[in-house]
């Protein structure tokens, strides 16, 4: 868990609030909602002006603060105003019904594009290096997700396969159950969950993390019940509306961090351009 004054990455507060908002108190999130919404205004208020716009006491400003990682409310500011000089100038990609087909093509284009710098911009390097020390140390690599998660399990699945890795993926909540009953010490647990409080996937976490496996988690909440078991977190963004579970824009996200960190471990893997090129010519023969 973070700590108050270490910050995922110097460009990233506005996506960072998104992230932990479900763990907020109630006041936190008033405060929350008002810097969303006015950001400019933001940086320009002194505590007392943002606790009196949002409806809230000073101290559930500085707690808010605290919260993101930062020693008081001049940093967070600063952190602020930074994020305001890095937002892409992107005009207002909202799909309308009377847009013809090039100009719907063109605004979903712009929004994914959003969406993979923000990835970036939510990327802790330190966290993507621990990842692939341990997972290049694992003894054996469990990959869990369910729904739309479990689709991009097997994707990581397909990926770390192809570079020789000793590892497994599983999408069926009784499975997961009783292979994470199963993983020990030296075992690294992959978990994927865009809310990181899917119960079919935190419960068999939990007893992952009890049975002594190293626990990597891929969410979209930094402060999800699935955080709480995971030694390594790498957080992506994510637009999902609670009707739109499995979204297209998210899954951009999550695939485009674990290509990254495929090719962190390709380059770092004893053999693994070998076993690239074993794989390849196992279904050369495949093709016409």
């Amino acid at each position: 868990m973070k700590t108050a004054g270490q910050k995922i990455n110097q460009s990233n507060t506005l996506l960072l609030i998104s992230s932990i908002y479900t763990s907020l108190t109630k006041a936190e999130k008033k405060v929350a909602d008002y810097v969303k919404s006015n950001p400019e205004e933001a940086v320009m208020a002194t505590v007392t002006d943002l606790s009196e716009q949002a409806g809230v006491g000073e101290t559930s400003v500085i707690r808010f603060c605290r919260k993101l990682g930062f020693r008081g409310y001049q940093e967070f500011k600063l952190s602020i105003a930074q994020d305001l000089v890095n937002v892409p100038s992107y005009s207002n990609v909202e799909i309308e019904e009377a847009d013809d087909t090039l100009t719907k093509a063109r605004k979903i284009t712009l929004r994914n594009e959003m969406m993979l710098k923000n990835t970036l911009d939510l990327i802790n390097p330190a966290d993507l290096d621990r990842a692939v020390k341990r997972m290049l140390a694992a003894d054996k690599i469990y990959i869990f997700g369910v729904g739309s998660s479990g689709i991009t399990a097997l994707d990581l699945h397909y990926r770390l396969m192809r570079i020789g890795m000793n590892v497994e993926a599983h999408r069926d909540s009784h499975i997961i159950a009783m292979s994470a009953s199963l993983v020990k010490k030296g075992d690294v647990v992959f978990g994927i969950s865009t809310s990181g409080s899917t119960r079919d996937l935190v419960d068999p976490i939990r007893q992952a993390k009890a049975n002594g496996a190293d626990v990597i988690c891929l969410t979209s909440h930094m402060r999800s019940p699935i955080t709480a078991h995971a030694n390594t977190i790498l957080l992506v963004p994510s637009r999902e509306m609670p009707t739109e579970g499995g979204s297209l824009s998210t899954k951009i996200t999550q695939i485009h961090l674990l290509d990254i960190l495929c090719t962190l471990l390709s380059q770092k893997k004893n053999n693994a351009s070998e076993a690239l090129e074993k794989t390849a010519r196992s279904v050369v023969d495949k093709l016409y």
